[in-house]
């Protein structure tokens, strides 16, 4: 039965693997006619002037460049042979560090940050990768928060782990309860959150997978479904 079993799944495993290796070929071979196109568009206005065209072009190649990377990134994650650099560093600092540019924006946006980063933590694991997820989760709050409403991330110790968690108000309710559907790839909810909003919707799968590479956890759930609080315990 195990053997019937394994057979049975394999085609959809190597599916999956030549599905993860086509993302990472079709994004390195983006990446020049991306290229192509940013360096016309600068000869263009060189030439003739910038106008409302040439900028339309530019911030849709930053766009498109910024989701091949990620894509990329993702694809990378799963590879099963791929390994991050695991050193010891303060998570402590790190956080407070990763905030600092969003707690301004988050101001500016009349969505106020307030945290509480407990000192003195630590953590072995990859410093980058975690300094992404922090801006990943603060970059979501801010973006999906309600307007005027406050933002609020946390770092703890608990037990032998600790816990980051970000939490913010929402615009329109939500379903009480857990909301595993957000780290999809490409998820954005109902349209008109969608249309607001900026964005492909693979932060929050990029968040999962940096989790997963510390073999840590992470959730998202609503106590009251007017507020969402997404969870990372490492």
């Amino acid at each position: 039965m195990l053997l019937f079993s394994r057979r049975a799944i394999q085609p959809i495993a190597d599916a999956y693997e030549k599905q993860k290796h086509f993302i990472t070929d079709a994004g390195h071979e983006l990446k020049t006619p991306l290229a192509v196109i940013s360096a016309n568009t600068e000869v263009l206005e060189m030439t003739q002037g910038e106008s409302e065209w040439t900028q339309s072009i530019r911030n849709q190649v930053g766009r498109l460049a910024e989701l091949t990377n990620d894509l990329v990134s993702l694809a990378r994650m799963d590879e099963r042979d791929s390994r991050m650099l695991m050193t010891d560093f303060s998570l402590s600092d790190a956080v407070s560090e990763s905030l600092a540019p969003f707690v301004a924006v988050a101001g500016q946006r009349g969505k106020p940050i307030q945290t509480d980063i407990q000192e003195g933590l630590t953590l072995c694991g990859n410093e980058e990768a975690i300094r992404r997820l922090v801006g990943i989760l603060a970059d979501n709050a801010i973006k999906y928060g309600a307007e005027g409403g406050e933002i609020r991330i946390t770092l703890r110790s608990a037990g032998r782990g600790m816990v980051f968690q970000t939490r913010n108000r929402v615009e329109t309710p939500i379903k009480k309860g857990a909301h595993e559907e957000l780290f999809e790839r490409f998820y954005r909810g109902d349209a008109s959150r969608s249309s607001k909003v900026a964005g492909y919707g693979i932060g929050l799968s990029m968040a999962r997978a940096i989790v997963a590479a510390h073999r840590g956890k992470i959730s998202a759930a609503s106590e009251d479904g007017a507020s969402l609080a997404i969870t990372v315990t490492l």
